[in-house]
């Protein structure tokens, strides 16, 4: 009897769909996160009867098999790379990508990040930077005595300066994208890494070629869909149930059988 093992697997990846879900909810207000979906396929299968044997000696054939499968397992977590809702702030250096694309910014050890949160501040040195401290790519540096920054929609970046009556621009923020995007690797801290499954980035200006464009003064909302969230965490909760009381029956059945004498 595999039932106990299957059932077991089957517990295992609704407590997968259950992580997913509870990362999902928590970072429901996290700027530019993208919710994850688990992703599950069946086990190998243990072929009792095969498809196409004969069962007669005037030829006659086996028109379907007996092929006992093995339970489940987890193919992957899929990140869901749809557009979150655009929170308004005001603040000049809050930027939000209204569709595709992707931050740059280098990261402490020199190697480069790729993020969906705008939030960015000013370092010591006026260069415009993460949360983290993670320097935006191309790097921008804010001149000393401006009074305000603008930023439009293809990145272009212009400082008012106190005396003057024009405006300089500074700077141009790029965005990259990647041919799967799916498959960038998640860190932490809102970063995402290039990786052998998602290919090398496409560096590309904000509003060329599909890419999307820049929203000064917003940033873009979580894509987590609580009430959606909330159905598949009942759904995952009802699943395990069913599969814990599949391993509660076959038991049962062990134990009847070998009580028999």
């Amino acid at each position: 009897m595999n039932a106990l093992g299957i059932a077991a697997t089957g517990m295992l990846a609704q407590q997968t769909q259950v992580d997913v879900v509870a990362h999902n909810i928590a970072n429901a207000n996290t700027t530019g996160f993208k919710a994850g979906r688990a992703a599950f396929q069946d086990l190998i299968y243990q072929t009792q009867k095969r498809e196409g044997a004969l069962t007669g000696e005037d030829g006659t054939a086996r028109p379907v098999g007996v092929d006992i499968g093995l339970g489940v397992q987890t193919a992957g977590i899929i990140r869901l790379n749809t557009q979150g809702g655009l929170l308004e702030t005001g603040n000049q250096l809050d930027l939000a990508i209204d569709g595709r694309g992707y931050f740059v910014v280098t990261r402490p050890d020199g190697s480069a990040a790729y993020t969906r949160s705008g939030a960015f501040n000013l370092s010591a040195e006026g260069e415009v930077v993460s949360l983290q401290g993670d320097r935006l790519e191309p790097p921008i540096v804010i001149p000393e005595n401006t009074t305000r920054v603008e930023v439009s929609v293809d990145g272009q970046v212009m400082a008012y300066v106190s005396n003057e009556a024009a405006p300089q621009l500074i700077g141009q923020i790029g965005l990259a994208t990647f041919v799967n995007e799916a498959g960038l690797k998640p860190i932490g801290d809102n970063l995402l890494l290039e990786s052998a499954a998602s290919g090398t980035p496409i560096d590309v200006e904000p509003g060329v070629e599909g890419m999307g464009v820049l929203r000064q003064g917003y940033l873009e909302r979580s894509n987590v869909d609580v009430i959606k969230q909330i159905t598949d965490l009942i759904t995952a909760q009802r699943a395990y149930e069913m599969n814990s009381k599949t391993l509660t029956t076959a038991d049962q059945m062990l134990q009847t059988a070998n009580q028999i004498r």
